[in-house]
């Protein structure tokens, strides 16, 4: 078992010896990562880096945590209770704009794209964001989603005064649409999806408006991390963010092989679901054409510039927040390191 352990931090090291620092015979740094949200198909992108001894060779002893949604997990690192996580962006700004000397940032793009989706029925009528005019819209109050309405609707030409919000909880969300009693709703796109699918919607049934296809610019989840951790332990978040990237490019080698290590940690998942969620994330969020040509984890500062324009029409600032004060590249490899593809 030693002889394995060692091979697995030679090889790891070897990867990307130019960017990742290699510890031997050294005690490893304890780092807490809190997650979003459960453990589902996505986590992998995390748990793979674990699992198979990436962060142990960058000396790094990683204890990931399920969540309660971003705006649990924002405090969570800005307090410093956790050095490092993983949240929503655009969570992270509003944040940001509220409490100005937060010491919390975003140091690595994982979704280049949001899961924010508008998710309806082709058989109640709901095809394109313009359908949604004389329908019913079911969105929980505090939805990631619902909170990019209006830019949704100014984007897509939608009179907003024809649709009617109806404001229901999470666990009622999708079984209202599989039964009839809304007509679309606002949710994740990976995970409504999969819900409709286990409340028998068949999946040519439901019509999937990914926000970032329908004339939003926003990014979507980042590693975020403690800005004082960050300053005091650099080479231990570079160790963190590249060990992380060499758990992203097996995922997107083989999803099937590294969604195992989710249901390792959440025994009640089901394997089938979980791929097929991870599947989706990979596909419409994480290796968007951008990453392909630019590699994962940065950002594109003008798009980022739009994206806080957006969020000004659905969200009142009391101040301009700055691309600067809610991300930095300075943590990342090189470009050419973080090609995942």
């Amino acid at each position: 078992m030693q002889i394995i352990k060692y091979l697995l931090k030679t090889i790891a090291c070897g990867i990307l010896a130019t960017t990742m620092f290699c510890v031997s015979g050294m005690a490893a740094t304890d780092l807490k990562f809190s997650l979003d949200w459960k453990f589902e198909g996505p986590s992998a992108l995390f748990f793979t880096g674990l699992e198979r001894g990436y962060y142990a060779a960058s000396g790094l002893d990683v204890t990931i945590d399920s969540g309660k949604g971003s705006l649990d997990a924002i405090p969570k690192v800005a307090s410093g209770t956790y050095p490092i996580g993983f949240a929503d962006i655009n969570s992270v700004v509003k944040f940001k704009d509220k409490n100005p000397d937060a010491k919390v940032i975003g140091i690595m793009m994982i979704y280049d794209a949001p899961p924010f989706a508008i998710i309806g029925r082709k058989s109640l009528g709901v095809s394109t964001p313009k359908d949604l005019e004389g329908k019913i819209l079911g969105a929980p109050a505090p939805d990631g989603a619902y909170a990019q309405w209006k830019s949704f609707v100014l984007a897509n030409g939608i009179d907003a005064s024809k649709v009617t919000i109806e404001n229901i909880g999470f666990p009622v969300r999708e079984p209202m649409l599989a039964q009839g009693k809304v007509h679309a709703i606002t949710g994740y796109s990976f995970s409504s999806f999969i819900n409709l699918k286990a409340k028998g919607v068949p999946a040519n049934d439901i019509s999937l408006l990914l926000m970032s296809e329908n004339g939003l610019d926003l990014y979507g989840n980042s590693v975020i991390v403690n800005t004082d951790y960050a300053a005091n332990n650099p080479d231990v978040v570079k160790g963190f963010l590249n060990a992380t990237l060499m758990g992203i490019r097996d995922v997107v080698a083989d999803p099937a092989s590294t969604v195992k290590y989710v249901i390792k940690h959440n025994n009640v998942a089901r394997e089938a679901v979980e791929h097929e969620r991870l599947k989706m994330a990979l596909r419409d969020n994480v290796v968007t054409s951008y990453v392909s040509r630019n590699g994962i984890g940065g950002i594109d500062r003008a798009r980022f510039e739009r994206a806080l324009k957006q969020l000004g029409q659905s969200y009142k600032f009391t101040r301009r927040v700055t691309v600067d004060e809610v991300f930095t590249e300075d943590y990342l490899p090189t470009k050419a390191n973080r090609m995942v593809n």
